[in-house]
């Protein structure tokens, strides 16, 4: 099992937010930190990678939110 951890104090409520990230493979990283910004009281704007791994369907568990991705690889 993993663990993210974030400042109680480090989204402000009503915060508007971009999770960035280098790749989504599954899903899970991204799923677990819109989340805690959730929790925070913060609005997750979108979701944006540099390299999407589609094939492992990750954007699936994001569908709240808008997802961007610079690339795409649909095949492993």
């Amino acid at each position: 099992m993993d663990t993210l951890e974030i400042h109680i104090d480090a989204i402000s409520r009503d915060a508007r937010v971009v999770i960035a990230d280098d790749l989504i493979a599954t899903g899970g990283t991204a799923a677990a930190t819109a989340e805690l910004v959730t929790k925070l009281g913060g609005t997750v704007v979108e979701c944006a990678f540099v390299i999407e791994l589609s094939f492992l369907k990750g954007r699936e568990k994001l569908k709240p939110y808008g997802v961007y991705s610079v690339l795409q690889y649909d095949s492993e």
